[in-house]
């Protein structure tokens, strides 16, 4: 079930049934009313920064028109980056719209008030436009869990550890000189599934490539530092492979927001999901793809982004040493 829909209202209208109709969204426990604006282009930045799925425009005649008995449209603008969640969005306003006509008439007539939506970002409410951009940080995901974890746990496996630790080549230097050859093939994967977006299921990219690819980047180094760090701590190869699996797929998988809404999990695993790095890559990557997003939006996930990466690298070193005293 999708409730609490973070909701943004424009009321030109202002009147007590304007209020009244804004109350029945509320009430509903379908809508969460985040804020009001005043004016079309402020309702721009909640939807495209993901704060409001949906916006509703009252036009100012609203009142007007229903004490003459006349049909008061009302527009309703729905992010359709989530394309199940604005299907049932949109019959949630309608079923709202039909209940107030009736609850003021008192009988069931023609409705007073009509709800006309409009669905921005993926105006076909296409899954695939929702879907595939989520598969391109789990398929990433899936790349750095399996290849950078066997990397230092494969030189004990092998017995070849002691030798690289007889060399003059600081753990940093080891660890990077693991890294970069991942880190390319990595590159290399999200260019080839970004190619394959595009042109095979015509997902449109409305953003920077340059600012996707740069952000990406990001995400494909901390990946890879959190499988060395899994690769140091698990020692052999099985048991490596395995937690980077449970640590990193999986968590992308099911608590990135790719598949299921964020916004309707539990509490406790909201909670959680902030903790996932590939929760602000989705995000990234559904907001380039679908509303162009620029980096003036998307800064808050970068940084996380950043730290994360940041602070993975510098555990891995420190665990690294601790293994080779």
């Amino acid at each position: 079930d999708i409730d609490n829909i973070s909701t943004v209202v424009y009321d030109m209208d202002k009147s007590s049934l304007s209020r009244e109709f804004v109350n029945q969204f509320h009430e509903s426990g379908y809508f969460t009313v985040r804020s009001y604006v005043e004016g079309y282009t402020a309702i721009d930045p909640y939807l495209e920064s993901g704060e409001a799925r949906v916006a509703l425009v009252i036009p100012g005649d609203f009142s007007e028109r229903i004490r003459k008995n006349e049909n008061a449209p009302v527009e309703v603008i729905i992010d359709g980056g989530d394309s199940n969640t604005a299907k049932i969005a949109q019959g949630y306003t309608t079923a709202i719209a039909e209940t107030f006509s009736h609850r003021i008439r008192g009988k069931t007539l023609t409705p007073l008030v009509s709800s006309r939506s409009r669905v921005w970002y993926n105006t076909e409410l296409k899954s695939r436009n929702f879907i595939i951009p989520g598969l391109i940080a789990i398929i990433m995901s899936v790349i750095i869990a399996l290849l950078s974890a066997l990397t230092i746990a494969r030189e004990w496996d092998r017995g070849t550890m002691e030798q690289l630790i007889a060399t003059p080549v600081k753990a940093p230097e080891l660890i990077l000189g693991k890294l970069i050859p991942y880190f390319l093939i990595g590159f290399a994967d999200t260019i080839l599934s970004i190619i394959i977006s595009t042109l095979l299921f015509d997902v449109p990219l409305r953003g920077s490539i340059t600012l996707l690819l740069v952000l990406s980047g990001i995400f494909l180094f901390g990946g890879l530092s959190f499988g060395i760090l899994v690769s140091i701590a698990g020692r052999t190869q099985l048991v490596a492979s395995q937690a980077a699996l449970i640590t990193s797929f999986l968590p992308a998988f099911m608590l990135s927001g790719c598949i299921f809404s964020i916004s309707n999990m539990p509490k406790p695993l909201q909670i959680v999901t902030y903790f996932m790095p590939a929760r602000y890559f989705v995000s990234i990557l559904k907001g380039i793809f679908l509303k162009g997003s620029s980096l003036k939006v998307l800064w808050l996930e970068a940084t996380l982004l950043s730290l994360f990466a940041i602070l993975v690298f510098i555990l891995a070193n420190r665990k690294f040493r601790k293994r080779v005293e």
